[in-house]
């Protein structure tokens, strides 16, 4: 269950590191649509097939799933200006690599690879031309002198906010001269660019809604990678989510580093409404910002779109959920949104989380656990943790190794503290855990969120849960994977079914569909079970 580094807190990695799954305003868009009037426009990348000749890029990505979302954002700006897109490494004209910068190990894996892309330039036929090489992303953003003047192989350099000028940028790197834009903007969100999906199958996709964070946890390097928190307008990712819904996607994840603080500005007469309040034990770095239609108005808006589309968001911040008692009711009502929440505690300290500048304290997380619990009984619970952060203490780790306990959560993603430049605690505080203090301290906290998930999920034997299918499973050809309401992966055999409509001949589920399927087994990070019939999420939902 090894997966790379994470962007920020709560985003679920994508590839290699230490984390273990358990797992426009509407009306002004409809009332547009109805009198037949175009609404607001997405930039839509021209269908076409490889144009003889063009220029060919193979994209990698790393980290999270916002990476994911920037990788299809920058892929549909360069499909626009004319380029190809190719799986194949050796038959690229240029490499991009769409890097993360949380950890040292995440940036260690770009230096390696680019040890491999350098070997791959040196041996490059001199009949093509030279092989163009790019770093994009946080780690651009982070590092970009040293990535421009270590060995010079690196010929383009773009931080997350400059996607919209990498054609430029390859051009100038055609000419034989390096070209950089790490310029940070404080109203980029590429609204009007449509992804171009590039998941497995095509059934699930990532929605961006909002860029940036303003919180300055003194560990997190994302505010100085992707710069401050600015949100899509609702118009737009309505649309973009309408759009998804059109072509059969049957999943989207809302994306953002602290989705909870979504504030659309751009209709001017919710600009003057009140800023929401926090509850007691909460508190921010930053004053509290009004005006502009807020999550709950955008989640409610999405689930509207499409019955049978399932509904997730990643990442919350604990601080935004107080008093927030419409997003908790909707996910409550809704049952297109899934019944699954990201809380990530970081620590079970409160002498840490202050540390941490993270604005809760242990008592107070709890609170929120209990009380979102108590609004959506069965709720599946994530989190994040880092083992070792500065100053903390044995004390400190066994109380984080409690919350692990009492909270008892489905999903986690935990980590070793790696200190970051330019962050509040490089400033300020000593990385002072030595190595091997951190390694034992993660492997006790693996394990045990490893019981207690196996504890959490075992509860799920002898329950139907509702499955959307993605696929054949890695481990066998004659099985199914696809994930419940909780986005716990669900193993089961490959069988005819009947449709739970009874309308339709028996058949073999396909990835997008729905399937019941009973739970026999589980473990920390998989439940196993056997397939009753085929349905739908609104028949699903009206016979619970």
């Amino acid at each position: 269950a090894a997966r790379r580094a994470r962007c920020g807190p709560g985003q679920r990695p994508m590839g290699r590191g230490v984390a273990l799954p358990a797992g426009p305003d509407l009306r002004h868009f409809l009332r547009a649509a109805a009198a037949g009037q175009p609404g607001p426009s997405l930039e839509l990348p021209p269908e076409r097939g490889s144009t003889p000749g063009a220029p060919k890029v193979y994209l990698e990505t790393y980290g999270c799933q916002m990476n994911v979302s920037d990788t299809e954002i920058a892929w549909a700006i360069l499909q626009k200006n004319g380029y190809a897109r190719t799986k194949e490494l050796d038959e690229a004209d240029v490499v991009l690599l769409v890097t993360c910068s949380v950890r040292e190990k995440a940036e260690q894996a770009i230096w390696n690879r680019l040890q491999h892309l350098k070997v791959l330039k040196a041996r490059r036929p001199q009949a093509r031309a030279p092989l163009r090489i790019g770093i994009l992303g946080c780690m651009a953003e982070r590092l970009k002198e040293e990535i421009l003047h270590r060995e010079k192989l690196v010929d383009v350099v773009a931080g997350p906010d400059a996607y919209r000028d990498l054609p430029r940028l390859l051009a100038v790197a055609e000419s034989g001269q390096q070209a950089a834009n790490v310029l940070l903007s404080l109203d980029e969100t590429y609204a009007d660019i449509l992804p171009v999906q590039t998941s497995a199958g095509g059934r699930t996709a990532f929605v961006s809604i909002m860029r940036g964070c303003d919180n300055m946890c003194s560990y997190c390097i994302v505010p100085f990678t992707r710069g401050r928190e600015r949100s899509r307008p609702i118009a737009s990712i309505l649309q973009e989510v309408k759009m998804l819904s059109d072509q059969g996607v049957k999943e989207v994840t809302l994306l953002g580093q602290n989705v909870n603080s979504f504030r659309d500005l751009s209709e001017v007469q919710f600009q003057s409404v009140a800023a929401p309040g926090l509850s007691r034990g909460f508190s921010t770095v930053y004053k509290a910002k009004p005006g502009g239609l807020r999550f709950a108005h955008l989640l409610d808006q999405v689930s509207r779109i499409d019955p049978e589309m399932r509904i997730r968001f990643t990442s919350p911040h604990p601080k935004d959920f107080p008093d927030e008692a419409s997003v908790l009711q909707l996910i409550q009502e809704r049952h297109n949104i899934c019944k699954q929440l990201h809380l990530p505690a970081q620590s079970g300290s409160t002498r840490v989380l202050e540390a941490m500048r993270r604005g809760y304290t242990r008592e107070a997380y709890l609170e929120l656990v209990h009380h979102v619990r108590d609004c959506i009984p069965g709720v599946s619970l994530s989190s994040d943790f880092i083992a070792g952060f500065c100053g903390e203490t044995e004390e400190d780790h066994q109380q984080t190794v409690s919350l692990l306990r009492e909270v008892r959560y489905n999903v986690g993603f935990l980590f070793a503290y790696s200190m970051r430049q330019k962050t509040r605690a490089h400033h300020r505080l000593q990385d002072d855990v030595p190595a091997d203090v951190k390694k034992r301290r993660l492997e006790q906290l693996i394990a045990t969120f490893r019981e207690e998930a196996a504890r959490a999920n075992a509860a799920l034997v002898g329950q139907a849960q509702l499955v959307l299918v993605e696929g054949p499973s890695k481990r066998s050809a004659s099985e199914l994977c696809g994930r419940n309401d909780g986005n716990i992966k669900v193993i089961f055999p490959d069988a005819e079914l009947e449709d739970a409509a009874e309308c339709g001949a028996p058949g073999r589920a396909q990835p997008g569909d729905y399937v019941m399927v009973k739970v026999t087994s589980a473990s920390s990070q998989t439940l196993q079970g056997v397939p009753l019939c085929r349905t739908t999420l609104s028949r699903a939902a009206a016979s619970h």
